[in-house]
């Protein structure tokens, strides 16, 4: 039997999510470990959980990192998502919100089409299968009688971090206000 390459295994580890948080404990972002070794190796940050794997070089070994935070507080308060295609089909879960397929390229579509003064927003834009987008047209669901599978809202950075959490992560779920510590 042929044992595993070390080199690839560790790339994969060192790929892992890594929740950053900020002095004051709210999240900041996600990193990869590797970021997260090289943030603790120069001393930015304090790691408060561990995964279960261990990192090692020629010299030293260490626990991978799950959650940091950063030890100089950094002033940005945005909790705020950047609108863009990518993360409107991630809220939206992959999922046409007039027919529920998640089968085919699915597309980005404006509710109050733009030719009738509806805008690039986050309560305006949801995702759809080609042919419902093509179906709709330049009409709204309720001129064609579609409805909404759910009503669209701006989501903020906790609800994508939240996203983020699987069975490796579920050390983070007291940090994302998914349950108490």
């Amino acid at each position: 039997m042929i044992s595993p390459n070390p080199k690839a295994i560790n790339g994969q580890i060192l790929n892992r999510a890594v929740l950053v948080l900020n002095a004051n404990y709210i999240p900041l972002a996600i990193c990869t470990a590797k970021r997260a070794i090289c943030l603790s190796v120069m001393d930015k940050i304090e790691i408060l959980v561990n995964y279960d794997a261990k990192v090692h070089s020629p010299s030293t070994s260490m626990a991978l990192p799950s959650v940091i935070k950063v030890k100089e507080f950094i002033h940005y308060n945005s909790l705020n998502v950047e609108i863009s295609r990518k993360n409107i089909i991630f809220r939206d879960n992959h999922i046409c919100q007039y027919c529920g397929t998640k089968k085919g390229p699915i597309t980005i579509d404006h509710i109050l089409p733009k030719g009738r003064g509806g805008n690039d927003t986050w309560e305006n834009l949801v995702a759809a299968c080609q042919s419902c987008n093509q179906r709709k047209g330049d009409r709204t669901p309720e001129e064609m009688g579609m409805i909404l599978r759910k009503q669209p809202k701006r989501p903020s950075r906790i609800h994508y971090y939240q996203r983020h959490v699987k069975a490796l992560q579920s050390d983070w779920r007291p940090y994302l206000f998914m349950e108490s510590f």
